[in-house]
């Protein structure tokens, strides 16, 4: 294959950025004012009216062009299926928060309500979630211990229970507040923190916490509540210790409910494709179970724990307690946090699946508004479950007008039938519990799976589930949450610096400790990081540099100096032989005689030790010696005279990566290699610009918008004949 390379292509559309400018000159338009905008966005018009008032009440756009041939009869199904499910879900998830269970009802049925009318996701099924729910029974037992009261029915709700449910109500409150005004300055990025092997493995850590709090209620025996670090672990000791006591009727009942539980839910999804609404076995459970300890009166004979006094009808709303916001209000603003983050993957997942878009801010203010109303109601704080989530979509759901048949359905049995279950086992609700956490306990299979693609993000999972377990879940959060943000950190600070070479035959670049058909090009050193530069890292970037080039820059600089320093010594020297010369020359002629002996003598060993091969000697140690130094280092021969720095992944600079930067072209330019910048994106030489970056020794014309045209600048510009430069081009091709 023949290498000759044509002289116009390689000279032609090459182009600095000082070039670039004067062609192409950027535009200096000022975007409008502060004010102006301020003003813009305050300025109401009929239409501009209409599209906000949709945009906040989405049931206003959607409502009047349902579908309702296509979509009616499967949001119908859909919405009994995921009531049916939501029913014995919210008994059992208000025994996790610390309430009495006809909360979970409540809880169930307003916020899911407010949800339909505000929230922009079509397939999510709010309401009670077990993680959320422990997240809020941490709270509320934390404040009202078992020691201060017992919780055991609806009846006591008065003088007993009632603390809790305040307690938890209040928090409900300031979540939801949280939760509003996050999405009205539009801060809905703020789970962008939350990374998903730090929810996977926080949601893992949590669903243990839930088991071992429902393992009481199965074995039946009663334990202290707990919620400071290494509380699970306190936990987990109580229960054995406790073991003996344990009430035989209730483990027999938890232990067979979980088992009909697991087989029929394998059931369902094995034959998923055949049977397209799922068997309720939770409703059946709780009826035949509520059957059962009603004609055998499992509580008085055998000492079974019942649900108990379920009032009927609806609650009217109170105030939530101020006197209680400061003790709850950092748990809010973290499970205000948790929620959106479990909502929002939940409601991206189901929008990418089927073709539409959820509105990041706009969940924010429907899951605020939803837990706010709820506040008033004495519920306690929502979220969004999977395995209903799943249940709406696969049953036929297409809208929130699912949402809405399941609050129904909820309603009717506030009303009318809530007093049905009041024999119902409390090991059959937490039979529900442990079984509707079998997906959640599959994430343990992410281990594995991160240990052969991303071990640091192994490393934040399993951190997350270790600080989540023996912390507690409030502080395991804050933990996990640094913890990800470190790793972060330490990615930026310890990159992958590579020098690139050229692929054969081509105008790629590569890094030659990786790609064995990339070349370096003779004379010139491409450098390149993998991550953006800025103060934690800049100073580990210039070492690399210096490391990478092959030289020993700083040695070299100390050589020069030392040779400039014995340049101008010699200089003096010989200006005082000169003058010592002149002034004996006088002398001489004043007196009549010659010169004196010892300058005769001196003169032919000054000059052997200020020539050598026609040039002094020191004139040869500021350049010559130099040049020979780097070849030594580099050790095949070939004078390094160019350094390019690749700033394609950069894309901001502070105060210190700026001076870094200089240094660099300083410290080069005293060993008389050039720097070159390739691929500069055009903010970060805006900032390079305000930063005074550029100067009679750094210009712009070393700017290049790609590494090829930088290095078809240096071949340019090295005094090479099209010869020369063809046959370098031809060393880096196969």
């Amino acid at each position: 294959m023949e290498n000759h390379i044509d002289e116009n292509e390689k000279t032609s559309s090459v182009f600095s950025e000082a070039e670039l400018e004067y062609i192409a000159p950027r535009s200096h338009k000022t975007g409008p004012s502060l004010l102006s905008r301020l003003g813009n966005r305050l300025r109401c018009s009929g239409q501009m009216a209409k599209s906000l008032l949709f945009k906040f009440i989405p049931i206003l756009y959607w409502l009047p062009r349902y579908p309702f041939k296509e979509w009616l009869l499967g949001d119908i199904i859909s919405g009994l299926s995921v009531g049916i499910i939501q029913l014995p879900q919210g008994l059992a998830y208000a025994l996790l928060a610390g309430v009495p269970p006809v909360f979970g009802l409540y809880s169930s049925f307003y916020p899911v309500f407010i949800y339909s009318i505000f929230g922009t996701s079509r397939h999510i099924s709010a309401g009670t979630f077990a993680v959320i729910s422990v997240m809020v029974g941490s709270v509320t037992e934390s404040l009202v211990p078992n020691d201060t009261l017992v919780v055991t029915t609806n009846e006591s709700l008065s003088d007993t229970g009632g603390e809790r449910v305040a307690v938890a109500a209040s928090l409900t409150f300031l979540v939801g507040i949280f939760q509003i005004l996050l999405g009205l300055v539009q801060f809905g990025f703020v789970v962008t923190y939350l990374s998903e092997p730090l929810i996977r493995g926080y949601t893992t850590a949590a669903a243990i916490h839930v088991t071992v709090s429902q393992i009481k209620s199965i074995f039946g025996v009663s334990i202290t509540q707990r919620s400071h670090a290494l509380s699970l672990i306190y936990t987990i000791v109580e229960i054995c210790s406790k073991l003996p006591q344990t009430n035989i009727a209730s483990l027999i009942t938890g232990l067979i409910a979980i088992g009909v539980l697991f087989i029929v839910k394998y059931l369902n999804e094995k034959y998923y494709s055949k049977i397209r609404i799922p068997i309720p076995m939770e409703l059946i459970t709780l009826i035949v179970a509520t059957g059962i300890s009603y004609g055998v009166n499992l509580n008085e004979t055998y000492g079974v724990d019942i649900v108990g006094t379920i009032p009927v009808g609806m609650k009217a709303p109170v105030l939530p307690r101020s006197d209680l916001f400061p003790k709850v209000v950092g748990n809010a603003f973290a499970i205000a946090v948790v929620v959106y983050a479990f909502t929002i993957s939940l409601a991206k997942m189901f929008a990418a699946k089927h073709g539409y878009t959820v509105d990041n801010n706009q969940e924010l203010i429907a899951l605020g508004l939803s837990n706010f109303v709820g506040g008033f109601f004495s519920c306690f704080t929502i979220g969004t479950a999977m395995s209903r989530s799943l249940v709406q979509e696969s049953t036929g759901g297409n809208s929130q007008v699912a949402g809405v048949v399941s609050c129904l359905v909820i309603l009717v049995i506030i009303l009318k039938a809530g007093e049905l279950f009041e024999t119902l086992p409390k090991a059959i609700l937490a039979a529900v519990v442990v079984v509707n956490l079998k997906g959640i306990f599959k994430q343990f299979l992410d281990i594995p799976m991160l240990w052969r693609t991303n071990r640091i993000d192994l490393l934040v999972w399993l951190v997350t589930f270790a600080a989540t377990i023996l912390l507690n879940l409030d502080i395991g959060l804050g933990v996990s949450v640094a913890f990800s943000i470190i790793t972060i950190i330490f990615r930026t600070q310890l990159p992958h610096y590579s020098v690139l070479g050229q692929v054969s035959n081509t105008d790629i670049y590569r890094d030659v400790a990786r790609y064995a058909q990339a070349k370096e090009i003779p004379g010139i050193k491409i450098f390149q990081s993998s991550c953006t530069l800025y103060f934690a890292n800049a100073d580990l970037y210039a070492n690399a540099v210096k490391s990478m080039s092959g030289l020993e820059v700083d040695k070299l600089i100390a050589m020069k100096k030392k040779a400039m320093k014995k340049q101008k010594q010699m200089e003096e020297k010989n200006e005082k032989l000169k003058k010592k010369e002149n002034d004996q020359g006088e002398g001489a002629q004043g007196g009549g005689g010659g010169p004196h002996p010892s300058f005769r003598v001196d003169m032919p060993l000054l000059a052997l030790h200020i020539t050598r091969n026609g040039l002094p000697s020191a004139a040869r140690t500021n350049y010559e010696v130099i040049e020979e130094a780097k070849q030594g280092f580099l050790g095949n021969g070939n004078i390094f005279h160019s350094l390019i720095l690749d700033l394609s992944t950069v894309n901001f600079l502070d105060t210190v990566s700026v001076k870094i930067l200089k240094n660099i072209f300083r410290d080069f330019t005293e060993i008389d290699v050039t720097v070159y910048i390739a691929g500069c994106h055009a903010m970060v030489l805006e900032q390079l610009e305000k930063a005074n970056f550029f100067s009679k020794t750094i210009t712009k014309g070393q700017f290049f918008s790609s590494i090829k045209d930088a290095v078809t600048h240096i071949l340019n510009t090295q005094s090479l004949t099209p010869e020369q430069r063809n046959e370098i081009f031809a060393s880096t091709k196969l």
